[in-house]
């Protein structure tokens, strides 16, 4: 049995999500509650705040305590998973069964919220709704939005890293035809590639990556918050 490289890039990528998480967590322990936070404190108290806000403006404050931790952690982790290319690791979101899982974590969360403020009943009686006929449609409905939110950010992701693979490739067929220009013969130092690919980084990458997991994690709060009655948000 072969284990995809994936899987250890996953693995790294958890273990400094952890030590990180611990270490901020130590930070922010040590911080006076009634000074201004200083040093790595701010920041990640600004993050914070602005999620609990967004998840609380969708779903409330009560539910806004519960979930707003594992929207950080999805935040984080999609946003890093998204980036890690930059440093020469495979993207854990280039690979659909990463994305898959994700989404399918959301669509259990919008399952228990149906169950939790419609009952069984309202939850069941949904699949034949407006008419007996539409069941097949309706069940396909149920887990369009997992198949939908997966291959978004995995296409997304794919396409960012096929696009910059192209551009290195441009950069050197660049790089031999200007050194060509002075009597070089074949393959010489892509030397284009650290004056082009840079800027296309930071879209492909950082400005891709940060859009793709804003629109993730927006969802799986829109979609949660769509299956609570409002008096559930007061």
């Amino acid at each position: 049995m072969t284990i995809q490289s994936d899987v250890y890039v996953i693995i790294l990528l958890t273990v400094i999500l952890g030590i990180g998480i611990v270490l901020i967590g130590k930070e922010i322990d040590k911080a006076d509650p009634f000074a201004e936070p200083q040093g790595i404190a701010k920041p990640v108290i600004l993050g914070i705040t602005t999620v609990y806000n967004s998840v609380k403006t969708n779903v409330g404050p009560k539910t806004a305590n519960r979930l707003t931790p594992y929207i950080l952690v999805l935040w984080t982790y999609i946003f890093l998973s998204n980036i890690i290319s930059l440093f020469g690791l495979s993207s854990p979101t280039a690979n659909l069964s990463v994305t898959l899982l994700l989404a399918f974590i959301t669509w259990v969360l919008i399952q228990i919220t149906e169950l939790k403020y419609g009952g069984i009943g309202a939850y069941l009686h949904s699949f034949i709704e407006p008419l007996p006929v539409m069941l097949p449609m309706n069940i396909i409905g149920k887990f369009s939005t997992t198949a939908s939110m997966a291959l978004r950010l995995f296409g997304n992701i794919t396409c960012g890293g096929i696009m910059m693979q192209l551009i290195y490739t441009g950069c050197q067929i660049l790089s031999n035809t200007l050194a060509g220009w002075f009597g070089a013969e074949g393959n010489v130092f892509n030397f284009m590639a650290p004056v082009i690919a840079p800027i296309l980084h930071c879209y492909f990458d950082l400005f891709a990556g940060f859009i793709q997991t804003l629109v993730f994690v927006t969802l799986t709060m829109v979609l949660i918050g769509n299956d609570m009655p409002e008096e559930a948000k007061k």
